[in-house]
């Protein structure tokens, strides 16, 4: 049954409590909770959940579209999919990841042009909300180095003289420009977007919002999912192992570096902390 929030707003009882325990996590358990954080949250819930499933069937399709790739002239008994075809259907695949996560993202700016409207009155941030305040310099080079690394070692892949080495680094090539396309799109909203707040209580929350949305993105998870073994499986029985222990350094170096990022996140009071900082000290 729909309840009243503490400033009058109707929204089912587990969604407000949602907020709730949202606010009292980032050390805002002073604010009430509100319909509107309440369905901002909710929404980006669901979009992170689906979110999470396209990434698993994008990793999917990636390694079966490498694996019916096949060249009939060294081996007729395979899949009959030339590794041109195949490059061209994953090039399709990867513009449908970046179409439907689009597609969530334009749901989320939805919600929060509803929201927007709905309220009495707007405010808005004193300082500009830029790349280093949501992101911060860590992860702003964690994603960075990451790309270039990944890209770095997939150029490496792609000068080697085994034509199935050079396919499988296509491959993994194809897909990080994918991944790429998809982070800049959603940093570039979350970089745009107007505040959705009516008061001081609700600007901070709207700051928290976008920092999770910015750190989300720029969590380079699926760069480091990407199926990055595929030189390495085209090479079977050749001294290719660089790859896949470049490969486990970048992931390792990376996940270091975000857990560095969090504690100092941590130690600094959380996110509502960073910002109130950053209002002082911009």
């Amino acid at each position: 049954m729909p309840t009243v929030s503490p400033r009058g707003d109707r929204k089912p009882p587990d969604e407000l409590e949602r907020a709730r325990l949202w606010l009292a996590g980032h050390g805002l358990g002073e604010i009430p909770p509100t319909a509107a954080l309440a369905r901002r949250l909710a929404v980006r819930q669901s979009c992170r959940l689906a979110g999470s499933l396209l990434l698993a069937g994008f990793i999917l399709a990636v390694a079966l579209v490498y694996t019916v790739s096949n060249d009939p002239a060294t081996d007729p008994s395979g899949p009959s999919l030339p590794p041109s075809a195949s490059l061209l259907l994953l090039t399709a695949v990867v513009a449908g990841l970046v179409a439907v996560q689009a597609l969530l993202d334009r749901r989320v700016r939805r919600i929060d042009r509803q929201v927007a409207a709905a309220l009495p009155r707007r405010a808005a941030h004193p300082v500009r909300v830029g790349w280093r305040a949501v992101l911060g310099r860590p992860r702003a080079a964690l994603v960075a180095g990451t790309f270039a690394g990944a890209a770095a070692l997939t150029a490496g892949a792609l000068t080697s003289a085994d034509p199935g080495v050079r396919y499988g680094a296509a491959v993994v090539l194809i897909a990080l420009c994918g991944v790429a396309a998809v982070v800049l799109v959603q940093l570039r909203h979350v970089l745009t977007r107007p505040a959705v707040a009516d008061d001081e209580a609700s600007l901070t929350a709207d700051v928290i919002l976008r920092i999770e949305d910015a750190r989300e993105t720029a969590t380079p998870t699926m760069v480091w999912c990407l199926p990055w073994y595929l030189p390495t499986a085209a090479a079977p029985g050749t001294a290719f192992g660089w790859w896949t222990v470049s490969w486990i350094v970048l992931i390792v170096v990376g996940a270091v570096v975000l857990v560095a990022a969090n504690l100092a996140d941590h130690r600094r009071g959380g996110l509502a902390a960073a910002h109130r900082e950053r209002l002082v000290n911009p």
